[in-house]
């Protein structure tokens, strides 16, 4: 399939080479969520699997390991660089059953269709999700399962308080909102999925937290990768954003912190037979 939106006109985190970076960083967090959730939803040895805006491709190889060598598992994006480290990384650890395919908006996709369809935080950052998850539908097999995750930016809390992280929240989400998409689409994922009038819709909320480690990281980091974006849309000036960034590196890397990631909702449903 393709999304046939431009995407990255939307995207408001740096992207490319650094934003790989942050991507890892951010799928080591989600991994235990992201296994669960796919053990819950049957994911097996021999199926087939499209990831749709698969960044780095962590979760397109997390499926192929699920489905071994007798799945195939498609990644697509529109980064050119994300995909082709995703390439490289699946290439030096001997996938043979995995395609990373950049998508483009005049490009049409082959005809094909997929035991299970897959976007996460993706849907946050397009103007028209119920027209990318209309693709993802066409691209489900009859019976087939459908899935998403994403994103309640408001969900985010802390202890103690943290001025850096309300701003930071408030900063995001008017980025996003002026950039055509919505920071906060997780309550609209469970009816956006229902109008494709898919079977047995389900939901499950998520959201990692933590005293140490690599979650409370991510709130600095994507605040310094968003940078560019605040600063086109005049919300801050750059000194405003080192101030909010140093901030919260700092309350982050405190021991004494409690820090939280957004809130995520997870939704899936079956396509008819």
């Amino acid at each position: 399939m393709t999304e046939r939106q431009n995407t990255m006109n939307h995207y408001v985190i740096r992207g490319g080479r650094e934003g790989r970076e942050r991507l890892r960083l951010l799928s080591g967090v989600m991994r235990p969520y992201v296994l669960r959730l796919f053990d819950r939803l049957g994911i097996c040895e021999g199926m087939s699997c499209l990831d749709v805006g698969c960044g780095g491709g962590d979760v397109t190889l997390e499926l192929a390991r699920i489905v071994g060598r007798s799945g195939r598992v498609v990644g697509t994006d529109l980064d050119a660089v994300k995909l082709e480290a995703a390439r490289s990384e699946s290439q030096a650890q001997e996938f043979k059953n995995v395609d990373f395919r950049l998508v483009a908006e005049d490009r049409s996709e082959t005809p094909e269709s997929f035991d299970f369809v897959f976007a996460r935080f993706l849907l946050t950052h397009v103007p028209k999700p119920a027209q990318i998850l209309r693709q993802m539908l066409d691209a489900t097999v009859r019976g087939g399962l459908l899935a998403v995750v994403d994103i309640d930016f408001s969900g985010y809390f802390c202890y103690p308080d943290c001025p850096a992280l309300r701003k930071y929240v408030e900063l995001y989400t008017e980025t996003v909102r002026r950039r055509g998409g919505d920071a906060n689409i997780g309550y609209r994922l469970p009816r956006l999925l229902s109008e494709l009038q898919l079977n047995d819709v389900r939901m499950n909320v998520i959201q990692p937290a933590g005293l140490t480690g690599e979650v409370k990281l991510m709130s600095p980091m994507t605040m310094q990768y968003v940078t560019e974006a605040v600063l086109a849309e005049n919300l801050a000036s750059a000194q405003e954003i080192d101030q909010i960034v140093s901030e919260l590196r700092a309350f982050a890397e405190s021991k004494e912190t409690l820090l939280s990631g957004p809130r995520c909702v997870e939704v899936w449903g079956r396509k008819s037979a």
